[in-house]
């Protein structure tokens, strides 16, 4: 007797190709790709917004001048090269300052093709 197939029946093959194999792994080599490109600018973002928040938080009577200053002190320290103080949005009135800032990041990928990011954030006292 036979192993438990009747007879007739079709019998069907599991798996993957080859070429399924190599599309998974371009795609997941794309991700990973993408992914390590991404990141350090997101890192290099939130680096950004947290001396933009101190430099608000300990610059209540500061003039504009020195808040840049400030930032650029500490930008230097946090490995910023995205912005300097120059490129930061300061409005104060009285002991209030509210500082912002925006900026484009193109990420090149492969050959002539880039992601652009749009960052901007803001803090204040």
């Amino acid at each position: 007797m036979r192993s438990g197939k009747i007879a007739g029946s079709p019998h069907t093959q599991r798996g993957i190709t080859l070429t399924g194999v190599l599309a998974w792994g371009a795609a997941l080599g794309f991700g990973a790709l993408l992914t390590m490109k991404v990141i350090p600018e997101y890192l290099e973002y939130n680096s950004i917004k947290r001396v933009v928040t101190v430099v608000a938080r300990e610059s209540g009577g500061a003039s504009v001048s020195d808040i840049q200053v400030n930032f650029n002190k500490r930008a230097g320290i946090d490995n910023i090269t995205r912005i300097t103080g120059k490129d930061l949005d300061i409005a104060k009135s009285g002991e209030k300052v509210s500082i912002g800032f925006a900026y484009a990041a193109q990420i090149p990928l492969i050959a002539n093709i880039s992601l652009v990011i749009d960052f901007e954030g803001s803090a204040s006292n």
